[in-house]
Parts: structure tokens; C-alpha cells; sequence
């Protein structure tokens, strides 16, 4: 006696997936995904076209502009808002505290990082602990001490005050990341560069460091990100225009009583123009950083 199998029940539950009606079907899980997709895309981009939009918009109808496409398009409000109250300047103020941020946090992250990954020492996973614990607490909190602290070095309105402040806010974070990637890499590839005579140092620059181009590719542009954007520690710690940095500059365009929203939005695409620099540089690290670290 022969009985019948029916061949439906026996396929995958995968297959029939794709194939059935409905919203959980794949093709049309795909497309509610694509459109979910194309939303959050307008969402995100659109206010930033539109200030690209705003930036090129004459300055007598530029509050009652509703296209995205300038009708007059012009490039005076970059010419005034790059040659008002020194924005080069500015510009250079924030590129040279990004960038010394940038490097002075991941040299010294890296070092911590690699202590706590390789290393067995007393309290480690206690000090540990205790980076990650500043982590919970708001920046703003710390305004005043850090500007006592600052005051008493004689760090107050300096471009180096301003650096050192961003690296110790940076750090407890870049260390977390880093440690995870370099507790990944094998410790015989380390045991085979020490038989060669190779020192610590040389571990970790020759050795650690190319391994983990993805996650200091990913840090250096949060990092970077987070020092160009910052304002509140920048305008308590600077005083003198000199020393001024990007965000505090653009609060110039806004007056008591007027604002100057040609050349302020005109600065504001300038001032974004870096980060997205800085990003699709990164881009092709950054992909796999963020899937490796997720993983770990």
C-alpha cells in the first residue's frame, strides 16, 4: 500500500515563504522594506537639500522659497559668508581641533585598548568599568569643572584647552570599541611578530593596528564628527573671536534682531561639507567596522 505524500508540506518553510500571499511574503516584505527605505532616505536628506536649496536663494525671497530648486540661483551668500567676521578662520580653527582629536584619542585609545586586551593586570576590568561608567554621564554636567580645571592650567581660550577636553570626552568610548577588535585578533599572529624581536610597539602599529583599519576608521570619523559639531564646551572655554570654531561662529549670523539667513545657511553647507568628506572616505571601512563590531 502506497501512500501519498504531498510534497507541498515537505518543502522548506523558506521556499514557501517567497511564495505565498500576503504581507510576509518576500517580494512584498521587499518592497514595504524599499519603501520604509525611501521614506526614512527623504526624512533624513530632505531638510539638508533644502538648506543646500536656501543657500543659493537670493536673499529678498529667500524666507518665502517653497521649490527645492532656486528659481534665481546665486553664489553671493557664499561669498558673504565666507569673507564675514572671518569665517576662514573659524574653518581653520575647527579643522586643526578635529583633526589633533582625532589623532591624539586614537593613539592613546589604541595603547589603553591593547593594555586591556592583551595584558592581565590588578583591577583591570575595574578601571575598565570605570571608563565605561563616565560614559553615563551628560557633557553638559561637567561644564564647570572642566572650566575650573582649564582655568587653573591656564587652558582657557586655547585651541589646545579645546583639544584636550574632546580627547578625555572621546576616549572611554574609542577604548570600548577598539578593545573588542584587538581581543579578536589571534594571539599567534602577536607570539610570531615577539620570536621575531618585535617589541610592543611594534605590535601594535605593525601588527594590531592594520588588522583593525575598520574600527579605526569608524572612530576616527565619530570622533571627528563629534569635535566639528560640538558647541556648548566651545563657547564657554572661548572668549577671543581668534579662537573661535565653526558652531560658534555661525551663532554670529543670527543678530539681536535680524538674522542673515542667506549667508547663515550658505555657512552652514560649508560647515557640512567636511563630515561628508570625512564619511565617504571612511565609507568603505566603515561598513565593515560596524558589522564586525556589532558581531562582537
Amino acid at each position: 500500500m502506497v501512500i501519498g505524500v504531498d510534497k507541498s508540506k515537505t518543502k522548506p518553510r523558506s521556499a514557501l515563504a517567497g511564495t505565498g500571499p500576503g504581507l510576509f511574503g518576500i517580494r512584498k516584505r521587499n518592497r514595504l522594506r524599499m519603501v520604509i527605505a525611501i521614506v526614512l532616505a527623504f526624512l533624513s536628506l530632505g531638510p539638508l537639500l533644502y538648506m543646500v536649496s536656501l543657500s543659493f536663494q537670493p536673499n529678498g525671497g529667500l524666507l518665502g522659497a517653497t521649490v527645492l530648486i532656486p528659481t534665481h540661483p546665486t553664489v553671493q551668500n557664499y561669498v558673504q559668508a565666507w569673507t564675514q567676521n572671518s569665517f576662514g578662520r573659524y574653518f581653520v580653527n575647527s579643522l586643526i581641533v578635529s583633526i589633533a582629536t582625532v589623532v591624539v584619542t586614537v593613539i592613546i585609545a589604541s595603547l589603553a585598548a591593547f593594555a586591556f586586551a592583551r595584558y592581565k593586570f590588578r583591577f583591570k576590568e575595574l578601571i575598565f568599568y570605570i571608563f565605561l561608567a563616565s560614559l553615563a554621564v551628560p557633557n553638559l554636567l561637567l561644564l564647570i569643572p572642566q572650566f575650573l580645571l582649564m582655568d587653573r592650567l591656564h587652558l582657557l581660550d586655547s585651541l589646545m584647552g579645546l583639544t584636550l577636553l574632546y580627547v578625555a570626552s572621546n576616549l572611554p568610548f574609542t577604548i570600548f570599541l577598539l578593545r573588542g577588535f584587538f581581543e579578536a585578533i589571534p594571539h599567534e599572529y602577536e607570539e610570531s611578530f615577539r620570536m621575531d624581536g618585535a617589541g610592543t610597539i611594534r605590535v601594535l602599529t605593525s601588527l594590531i593596528a592594520p588588522l583593525s583599519l575598520p574600527a579605526l576608521a569608524v572612530v576616527s570619523m565619530f570622533i571627528f564628527s563629534a569635535a566639528w559639531d560640538e558647541f556648548p564646551v566651545a563657547l564657554t572655554m572661548i572668549s577671543s573671536s581668534q579662537h573661535y570654531t565653526l558652531p560658534v561662529a555661525l551663532a554670529d549670523f543670527i543678530g539681536v534682531h535680524t538674522v542673515e539667513w542667506g549667508p547663515f545657511f550658505a555657512a552652514s553647507v560649508i560647515a557640512t561639507i567636511p563630515v561628508v568628506v570625512v564619511f565617504l572616505v571612511s565609507l568603505k571601512w566603515f561598513r565593515s567596522g560596524v558589522s564586525l563590531g556589532a558581531i562582537r
